[in-house]
């Protein structure tokens, strides 16, 4: 199988990435906060501090795929640009005038110009005019689709679990049509709708609820066992369910879930905490040391779960893992300074392979605690990414990787 991720640590061969573009442009001090930022970016010096971090990864022999040439790929499809459009400009976003009016522009429209317009979005002065109430209330620089800078951070929106993808329901309205994306180029783009795989979770055209998602949230930790976070966007209504689809398909063994505070300097479990190696874990001991923790395997009747608290959570990896004990490194320096390495993303660092991450290079102490420890750190800058609060893992959308 082509697509397939065993392992958090295992040798990475295939990721996938977005590069910086016009949606951080129409990034403002205005809008930042609605479109889930703290700051706006200088955009060419984020691209470029991307680009070098895609070298990277190249340079360790990973094949590297970008969303927005694949979403231009699928595009060229016409059942696939029909279907993107149906999902995207709808009457409840856009109205019953505009929208259609907006869809029969956006149809005219090359490939790579459409799916550049649906990431970066469309202001007023983008359309050949208009008619309606919506339209006769925008000013020039309103935006009619808003942009999705946020795509940046392909880790949430799809994640692949062992032999499958889960199709991510975001739990802010500002990231929820980056799953419209991931779904048409899973479903329609050559390289993937030829391939067998699972989808075990989402979709956009059901209504989930309060079951939210998000795969920085998700941790495969191998041996058949994963790790989920659940705080500020994944909650326990999506992991029940995640949870009886893979062990229905004999895909998964245990899920350990732990709660995070619902706080946006711990979104994600990877903010606080990341896997690098077969037996190692990196840590932000703050918030996940003493963080409830539950065992959830699959009991004996189709579809049941056996729930179980755990006094320790790295008691209970340690016990998934079939390990006598895993080793927990926490963030660098004093307390202080582990508070400013953690919101820099200090704990957010990517396994390219066994105890070998890639990890910002402003995170001295924490980088230093690492190798120490013989860990392979490989840094990259990050002084216009990091400011985006997201890191190496929060930036990669792994598609195949070795069992570690």
């Amino acid at each position: 199988m082509t697509f397939h991720v065993d392992s958090e640590v295992g040798r990475l061969r295939r990721v996938l990435l977005h590069r910086p573009d016009v949606e951080l442009q129409r990034l403002t001090p205005a809008n930042c906060s609605d479109l889930l930022f703290d700051d706006v970016l200088w955009v060419k010096r984020a691209r470029q501090e991307h680009d070098a971090f895609a070298d990277t990864l190249r340079e360790r022999g990973v094949e590297v795929l970008y969303l927005a040439e694949l979403l231009t790929e699928t595009l060229a499809d016409d059942t696939a640009r029909k279907w993107v459009l149906e999902h995207t400009i709808t009457e409840h976003e856009l109205g019953p005038i505009m929208a259609p009016h907006v869809r029969d522009h956006l149809l005219t429209l090359d490939a790579g110009a459409l799916a550049r317009a649906l990431i970066g979005g469309l202001v007023a002065t983008d359309l050949p005019g208009g008619r309606g109430l919506a339209w006769a209330t925008l000013g020039p620089s309103d935006l009619v689709l808003a942009p999705l800078p946020n795509h940046l951070f392909t880790r949430d929106t799809s994640c692949w679990i062992y032999g499958g993808v889960s199709l991510n329901p975001m739990a802010k309205p500002a990231r929820r049509r980056e799953t419209v994306h991931l779904e048409a180029i899973y479903g329609f783009h050559p390289s993937f709708s030829g391939e067998a795989f699972e989808r075990w979770f989402g979709g956009i055209d059901e209504q989930w609820g309060r079951a939210t998602l998000e795969g920085g949230d998700v941790l495969v930790i191998g041996h058949g066992a994963m790790l989920i976070g659940m705080g500020e966007r994944t909650t326990p209504f999506a992991v029940e369910q995640l949870a009886q689809r893979l062990f229905a398909h004999g895909a998964a063994k245990e899920i350990v879930a732990v709660e995070l505070p619902r706080a946006r300097s711990y979104m994600h479990l990877d903010t606080v905490m990341t896997m690098i190696d077969r037996d190692a874990f990196l840590v932000y001991p703050g918030v996940v040391e003493e963080a409830r923790t539950w065992s959830i395997t699959p009991g004996d009747a189709p579809a049941q779960l056996v729930v179980a608290p755990r006094a320790n959570l790295f008691d209970a990896l340690a016990s998934a893992l079939d390990l006598d004990a895993v080793r927990v490194f926490t963030t660098g320096g004093d307390a202080m300074e582990a508070d400013r390495e953690q919101w820099d993303d200090g704990n957010n660092v990517l396994a390219v392979e066994p105890g070998v991450v890639v990890a910002y290079d402003r995170n001295v102490d924490t980088n230093t605690k690492l190798r120490r420890a013989g860990i392979e750190v490989i840094t990259i800058e990050g002084f216009e990414l990091s400011r985006g609060r997201g890191g190496a893992r929060c930036m990669s959308c792994p598609l195949e990787r070795d069992a570690a």
